[in-house]
């Protein structure tokens, strides 16, 4: 029974310490804009995107992920496949920030140092918060910002990742995030001063999604995955 106990105790402190492998790296792509302007079409990336991310390794089946990512969000009617707002002539520009953190699951095991082990495809999600303008579209049809805001977030991602070389990793990640904020693309001012821009749909939030690579160096103690 005490060697029992032992044995567990040495698997329950390799995975709280030196199983732990680190993973720091950059992400670059696209972003684009779901709402009341412009194309609906979910994965059309249109402006840049880039971050910074950090993983730590709890097994081989799972992580957690920290990052924070900047993008771009635009939108013209004039380039939508919806009459109406062809028609109506809106456009917009904004940026976002947005720190997020939460849980990254690999469908199959995913050890750095096993090479039969070595690509996955992968969901990440978890609690976003997100910084953006706030705005209003005149007459001219032009969006004007009359100040900042900021909105929790709910990350949806797909991704699959590879270990491309020795401490090297590989993703291909698109991350779709549903926002609860109806005026990124101000459709919806919150400041009553700007009421009578109010256009859109009201009952539905905005989304925004990144699509892009992200490559990271492992780093840490050789891991200890007790099963």
């Amino acid at each position: 029974m005490k060697k029992l106990i032992y044995i567990a105790l040495i698997c329950l402190l390799c995975n709280k310490t030196s199983a732990q492998i680190h993973e720091i790296g950059v992400f670059a792509g696209g972003s684009n804009y779901i709402g009341d302007v412009g194309s609906t079409q979910y994965i059309n990336p249109n402006a840049p995107a880039f971050g910074l991310l950090y993983k730590m390794n709890r097994s081989p089946r799972h992580s957690l992920r920290f990052s924070i990512t900047m993008g771009g969000l635009k939108a013209d009617d004039l380039k939508s496949s919806i009459p109406s707002r062809e028609l109506r002539g809106f456009k917009m520009k904004n940026n976002v920030t947005e720190v997020s953190g939460g849980i990254e699951f690999n469908f199959f095991e995913y050890d750095l140092h096993n090479s039969r082990y070595s690509g996955t495809p992968y969901v990440f999600t978890g609690i976003n918060y997100a910084v953006f303008d706030l705005m209003y579209i005149d007459a001219d049809k032009e969006a004007k910002e009359y100040t900042n805001g900021s909105s929790l977030v709910i990350p949806m991602v797909v991704g699959y990742k590879k270990n491309i070389a020795a401490q090297w990793n590989l993703a291909a990640e698109i991350g779709v995030r549903y926002t609860f904020s109806d005026n990124l693309d101000g459709s919806n001012p919150e400041n009553g001063k700007y009421s009578q821009y109010r256009f859109g749909n009201f009952n539905s939030n905005d989304w925004y999604v990144f699509s892009g690579l992200s490559l990271t160096y492992t780093f840490g103690k050789n891991p200890c995955f007790c099963d």
